[in-house]
């Protein structure tokens, strides 16, 4: 079965903690992402106000989230993304890189300006983050415990020197990934 093919958007890549869980279970293979230009330019916009180190940082996992998934960048033409109604029209180009990309679903914090009546007439789902890991976490659950380990560790590494360690769930919720943490460590 060919894993679905789903748009990351902005909101999602903000985040570090949900960023790498989610990018972790796309270098898993569980879902084949997708994104444009602009939305990793509306990331990296949105890091700039974090400081210079993290706009250099954002620079480079950019990077390197373009050399791990060559095909993940697709961009469309204006007059598609002119043609869509959104109820923000400044998120009209992630739905039409879902269509574009034949997505199957928009993976976005952003429900009030993703309706998914209006979604549906494109043939987009819209999914949260929290549930669409979660999902995955119910279909491939080892693989999951394995990418939410690995963000666990590096998030311990980045701790302060003696400060108490994160736990999973504790990390998860912070990340606003509560369904997942508490199905990963109830």
């Amino acid at each position: 079965m060919t894993p679905p093919r789903i748009v990351i958007d902005a909101c999602v890549l903000f985040p570090t903690v949900m960023r790498e869980v989610t990018v972790g279970a796309a270098a898993a293979g569980l879902f084949r992402p997708v994104w444009s230009d602009r939305i990793l330019g509306e990331w990296q916009r949105a890091v700039v106000k974090l400081g210079p180190a993290a706009a250099l940082q954002a620079e480079g996992e950019i990077a390197m989230l373009r050399a791990a998934f060559p095909q993940a960048t697709v961009n469309t033409p204006p007059e598609m993304i002119e043609r869509l109604y959104l109820p923000d029209p400044n998120d009209r180009h992630v739905l039409a890189t879902a269509i574009a990309s034949s997505a199957d679903a928009i993976v976005t914090m952003n429900a009030a300006d993703f309706p998914k009546n209006i979604l549906a007439e494109e043939g987009v789902d819209r999914l949260d983050p929290d549930g669409f890991l979660l999902g995955l976490a119910v279909r491939a659950p080892d693989v999951m415990v394995a990418v939410v380990q690995k963000v666990l560790d590096r998030a311990n590494q980045l701790a302060p020197p003696g400060g108490a360690p994160w736990r999973l769930r504790a990390l998860m919720k912070r990340a606003r990934l509560n369904r997942l943490g508490k199905l990963l460590d109830p």
